[in-house]
């Protein structure tokens, strides 16, 4: 195989490509109400709020932090903007993979075509094209390969390896589950002091002090938000609904096939594993896939996005294995026909969108309310499962329903203390908790058409009944305002 004659600029325009795509895809996604609590905390936070202190949050603070600026920025279409910057930090994460491949040795048609593939597992475009805490991290992960492969070939520096330390670390400030993956390496980095491990445990101090600093502020509502709700809540829930089966070893090794096949990732994972390493520096890469393997098999059940931490370092291994041997006809026709499997979901959500795009119908539903609103006289916090509709409104959620569904679906988890001292309010708790009622109450973004479940939106409209708050309804046939009389 020549490439000597590849056109230098092939890879600009192959991301610029990429970014497009993305970015159109985000826009054009299917709503989903896991946005609900991503986008409330970086509306809180850009509003002065604290993490865990003012509202809950249910996982590691970066992500609020780093977009609360992004938050203050978009103002109205925050919701949209961050779909928008999820995307391109889609697009950051396929260019590292990119030039880490180049780094550790792969000539640019291995490198561009792992990365194609890359862009093509349906785990990354569904995680991308949604404001939820998943493109940041893997852009963090994938930024830090480059370096890795650096230290790898026996060129490390210092400064790359700090750069790694911060990267790897903030990866997992913004998710925990990227804990593993930065572990992964770190471990091995202490048997190869190539990768200079003093050095990375230097560049991730500063995050680690933030993250310190940031759970003794609210210590209570950064091990719940943390590590207790996300170890009890989803058990809770699935057998709450009688899906207890989702939980069991067996679905999971299956949903992981599944999802891993929804694109060419399955079969890149057992190309990779086929590979040997001609250097030994390598082999941290594979430390970081298996570390990635298994903090998707950790939490129950096990969704798509669970598997991202694994699939840069994945394409990274792939790229420089080709370098060696070039994947043969049979196994380009079977790499088409998965990447294909890949880009279903993102082409039926495509076609879908032709006649009404979600988020324009959802920026022109946040108009109605908006409206709705200003009519009413609501001026304060407004209490929500679906906070997410509400920058575009220019009012922010009451604090309480920061988590949107995922904390008020609950049942028993603390008690109604913790739940005051954590800011959270559940629905057999309402009760209590509203005795310091909100401004208004929404209901109607919780539904069938954004994968929540409308009886949760109704415990919000019965409160609201009971104790005589008006109902008005907003234009569309969606969502019902409840204001106080």
């Amino acid at each position: 195989m020549s490439i000597a004659g590849s056109p230098p600029r092939r890879p600009l325009w192959a991301f610029a490509g990429l970014t497009v795509a993305l970015v159109l895809l985000a826009l054009v996604r299917p709503l989903d109400h896991d946005e609900s609590q991503y986008v409330a905390a970086a509306v809180l936070t850009a509003h002065g709020q604290m993490p865990y202190r003012d509202f809950a949050y249910l996982q590691t603070p970066l992500q609020p932090f780093l977009f609360a600026p992004l938050a203050w920025l978009f103002g109205g279409w925050t919701w949209p903007g961050l779909r928008i910057v999820n995307a391109v930090l889609g697009v950051v994460a396929v260019s590292s993979v990119y030039r880490a491949a180049r780094t550790g040795g792969a000539r640019t048609e291995p490198a561009l075509l792992a990365c194609a593939l890359f862009a093509c597992c349906d785990i990354l475009l569904f995680s991308v094209g949604t404001a939820r805490n998943d493109a940041l991290p893997v852009a963090l992960l994938a930024s830090a390969l480059p370096s890795i492969m650096r230290a790898a070939n026996g060129r490390g520096t210092q400064s790359s390896a700090a750069l790694a330390g911060l990267l790897l670390a903030a990866a997992a400030a913004a998710k925990v589950s990227y804990a593993l993956p930065a572990i992964g390496y770190g471990l091995y980095a202490l048997y190869d002091r190539r990768h200079r491990p003093a050095w990375l445990i230097a560049g991730a101090l500063p995050v680690a002090i933030t993250l310190i600093a940031t759970g003794l502020i609210a210590p209570q509502g950064f091990l719940f938000g943390v590590f207790d709700f996300p170890a009890r809540a989803p058990d809770q829930y699935y057998r709450a609904i009688g899906k207890a089966w989702k939980l069991s070893t067996g679905t999971k090794l299956i949903d992981l096939i599944k999802f891993l096949a929804l694109g060419p990732a399955l079969l890149c994972l057992a190309l990779a594993s086929l590979f040997r390493w001609r250097a030994t520096g390598g082999r941290a890469i594979d430390w970081m896939i298996v570390a990635g393997l298994v903090a998707a098999l950790m939490p129950s059940p096990v969704w798509r996005q669970y598997l991202l931490p694994m699939l840069p370092p994945l394409f990274v291994r792939l790229a420089i294995g080709w370098q060696s041997v070039w994947p043969g006809r049979r196994t380009r026709i079977a790499l088409v026909v998965f990447a294909c499997a890949g880009l279903a979901p993102s082409i039926e959500a495509m076609v879908r969108a032709v006649p009404r795009v979600p988020m324009i119908d959802a920026m022109r539903q946040s108009a109605a309310i908006r409206v709705v609103m200003d009519a009413a006289g609501v001026h304060g916090p407004v209490a929500t499962l679906s906070p997410q509709f509400l920058p575009a409104t220019g009012r922010l959620p009451d604090a309480r329903f920061a988590t949107g569904p995922f904390y008020f679906r609950s049942r028993g988890l603390i008690g109604a203390k913790d739940e005051a001292v954590n800011r959270v309010v559940a629905k057999d708790t309402i009760g209590i908790h509203f005795r310091h009622p909100p401004a208004a109450i929404l209901t109607g973004g919780e539904g069938a058409w954004t994968s929540g479940d409308p009886t949760l939106d109704g415990v919000l409209a019965d409160w609201a009944q009971r104790n005589g708050w008006r109902r008005i309804l907003v234009p569309g046939g969606r969502f019902t305002l409840y204001a106080p009389n």
